[in-house]
């Protein structure tokens, strides 16, 4: 049975195609719960209109769904708190010019 960080690492190789960064340095992974084979994921987009949504919500989808012991996983997409850079990892903003 995986953990919360084991999932979060997972969720590192999903990148948002615009930005090329993973969702994890970029914030927008609110929670994580693991319980009874089953994953809960609480995470944002960096709009409510980004283009890239579907494919980062399938990624995100699919490789927690890869991990050993996972049975369901649901992915509740929030808007509260409303993403901003502020939320990307502090290295991640420096790198970027934030």
């Amino acid at each position: 049975m995986p953990t919360a960080d084991d999932v979060k690492k997972a969720l590192r190789q999903v990148k948002d195609p615009e930005i090329n960064l993973n969702i994890i340095d970029l914030g927008l992974v609110y929670d994580v719960e693991v319980a009874d084979g089953s994953v809960d994921i609480k995470m944002t987009l960096t709009s409510p209109g980004c283009p890239a949504g579907p494919e980062i919500l399938g990624d995100a989808d699919r490789v927690i769904r890869e991990l050993d012991g996972v049975q369901n996983v649901n992915i509740d997409l929030v808007w509260e708190p409303y993403w901003t850079p502020e939320r990307i990892d502090p290295k991640m903003r420096a790198f970027l010019g934030f």
